[in-house]
């Protein structure tokens, strides 16, 4: 285990190396960059542009150097832990994504645990009581949630609480406290909003869930060592939980690797129609906008996130599931 450990430790850091190039270079790759998209909406607006003070900028930005030693010099400082500074908001990168972070944080925590307060036992349900009339109901409304796009869902709450109770549902707190410091009435006012996005962006991920635990438990009470475990009189709870359910588990532990990333990233899509305060819609901008230093560390973070938690998925099914084994070969 230790030697594995140290090999894939390793391995990560030439692997981030490669995807720090390639995230630096896919955001450079559209023609021009920031200063040019904003001297194109200036003079869409009517505006006049002085070229000494963009050429100013230019140089103050580093945007005239060649894009390796941009790259250079935003990997120097991402690893130094500084993450840039934003062209566009005139901030320092950490400066900008500042709670949001800890509100995307905050939202994605509480749709992973609706998700799996409502997963597992439906799935477990569903799998011990195959074919039944329950068991078709829960999968058409699994269908139902995975048919159906959360912006979609985000829409329709949208339009049916303005319609029939004349509030809006959007948002994540009282206006009183947007950008106002953390107090007790603003966390009260964040728990109070937080309902609707965690039921909005967990329904497609509940309903996903449910349908891969109940057929891979199905798989597992197929086996012979479920039948054995029960002429032997074991109970039939016990006899869920000891052995199937670990082994069903396999891919709840293997999704960490994506769940790690999307905590950050949050869903974008959905904070954008809900007009959540979190970092979706900041990296939307930042791309559309071309502020490399903004995208260019997020997607490196996210990149991070990824790396190590496929690190964690695989260290920890090899500790749930004895048959699976971390180094190759044939045991002999």
């Amino acid at each position: 285990m230790a030697n594995y450990f140290i090999k894939r430790i390793l391995t990560m850091i030439p692997t981030l190396i490669i995807i720090s190039m390639l995230v630096f270079i896919i955001i450079q790759l559209p023609p021009g960059d920031y200063l040019e998209s904003m001297i194109a909406e200036l003079e869409s607006q009517g505006e006049s542009v002085d070229p000494q003070q963009i050429q100013f900028l230019r140089q103050e930005y580093g945007l005239d150097k060649p894009i390796w030693q941009q790259y250079f010099v935003w990997i120097t400082g991402f690893v130094q832990g500084d993450l840039g500074y934003s062209f566009e908001y005139n901030l320092p990168v950490a400066e900008v994504v500042g709670d949001k972070m800890w509100l995307t944080i905050l939202v994605s925590f509480f749709t992973i645990i609706l998700t799996w307060l409502i997963a597992f036992p439906i799935g477990m349900y569903s799998a011990t009581h195959p074919y039944s009339w329950s068991d078709y109901s829960l999968t058409f409304l699994g269908f139902l949630g995975l048919a159906t796009p959360n912006f979609l869902l985000a829409l329709v709450m949208l339009y049916l609480a303005n319609q029939y109770f004349g509030t809006s549902i959007g948002g994540l707190m009282d206006s009183e406290y947007i950008d106002q410091p953390w107090s007790w009435g603003k966390f009260k006012s964040v728990l109070e909003h937080l309902w609707i996005p965690v039921i909005v962006i967990g329904t497609s991920g509940t309903a996903g869930m449910i349908r891969r635990l109940r057929a891979n438990l199905l798989d597992e009470l197929r086996k012979p060592y479920v039948v054995t475990a029960r002429a032997k009189g074991m109970g039939e709870f016990k006899l869920l939980t000891k052995y199937p359910l670990r082994l069903s588990l396999n891919f709840f532990i293997a999704d960490i690797g994506s769940l790690l990333p999307s905590v950050i990233s949050g869903a974008e899509v959905v904070a954008v129609v809900l007009s959540l305060p979190t970092t979706g819609p900041i990296l939307l901008a930042a791309l559309q906008s071309q502020d490399m230093y903004l995208a260019g560390s997020f997607l490196m973070f996210l990149a991070i996130l990824t790396v190590v938690g496929v690190l964690v998925s695989d260290i920890a099914l090899a500790m749930l599931d004895p048959r699976i084994r971390l180094q190759g070969g044939i045991k002999k």
